[in-house]
């Protein structure tokens, strides 16, 4: 766990990552949080909607930075390279390995959790596809690239939090695109059908 942060925001959120861990997400209330971090209940609610939000507080950060890499991506970038740079940016906001464990330890305890982080998912994939047709992709190519995207993203990150996990998640990220163009390149004998548009035997 890290150190207590001096503003009330930080305070609240290190003090309800605690009770979660000690006393489960279910059996701990907003009261308990603001108690433990000094402060009012309506200091809680002046930062955060529920007790459930605080865990993802960053998602709205995150979505932004990705979709912004998307669109910044060189004029030239294929679809898959425009969603590396989405990676990548993720890369920034994924730095906290301790913190991202603890809390999806605290996801993972919890079905109401569970699902509210498959929304945010959804939400980022659809983001990113309408980030794709703003390029000029069309479909089903920008929805394809930012689901399969959307994959590399939740594998990246479970690998990051991994036991033993020593690299970075914009490490992992990239590799994992890079096995993503592998498994997706046409071989030789594919590339051969389209070519004469015939099956070969």
């Amino acid at each position: 766990m890290t150190r207590w942060q001096p503003d009330a925001r930080g305070r609240l959120a290190q003090a309800a990552m605690e009770l979660y861990l000690e006393r489960g997400f279910g059996q701990t209330t907003v009261a308990q949080i603001a108690e433990r971090a000094g402060v009012t209940e309506r200091t809680f609610f002046r930062y955060f909607v529920d007790k459930r939000e605080m865990l993802f507080d960053g998602s709205a950060r995150l979505q932004q930075l990705m979709v912004d890499a998307v669109a910044d991506a060189p004029a030239d970038a294929g679809p898959l390279d425009a969603m590396g740079a989405a990676l990548d940016a993720a890369g920034a906001v994924f730095v906290d390995l301790d913190h991202s464990r603890t809390r999806q330890r605290v996801i993972d305890s919890d079905a109401s959790l569970q699902e509210r982080e498959l929304i945010k998912t959804e939400r980022l994939a659809i983001a990113i596809t309408a980030a794709l047709h703003a390029r000029g992709v069309g479909e089903p190519a920008a929805a394809l690239t930012a689901r399969a995207g959307i994959g590399v993203f939740h594998v990246a990150f479970v690998t990051w939090i991994a036991a033993g996990s020593t690299r970075s998640y914009a490490e992992i990220a990239r590799e994992l695109l890079a096995e993503l163009r592998d498994v997706t390149r046409p071989t030789s004998r594919a590339r051969e059908e389209r070519t004469t548009g015939r099956a070969t035997t």
